[in-house]
């Protein structure tokens, strides 16, 4: 092996950590922002973010939004 082709997967080896980091990364952050803002279902949040990451990236974005939204609290009904 020449030193280019050493130097080739040096960069290879270095694209494939970034991209698992990245996926990591991603895959971590709904569940962090729900537990961090008290989120109610934030154990959810945190399963939904690796699934949808594992199983295609289309309801990634809708899962990082349901981190954001808090649920009301209910209202005590006075009789």
């Amino acid at each position: 092996m020449s030193g280019l082709d050493i130097f080739a997967w040096i960069v290879l080896l270095v694209l494939v950590a970034t991209l698992v980091a990245i996926v990591v990364a991603l895959g971590m952050m709904p569940g962090r922002i729900a537990r961090r803002r008290g989120h109610p279902w934030a154990e959810a949040v945190a399963v939904g973010s690796w699934a949808t990451l594992i199983f295609g990236f289309v309801f990634w974005p809708l899962v990082l939004i349901w981190a954001y939204v808090d649920v009301p609290e209910r209202r005590e009904t006075s009789k």
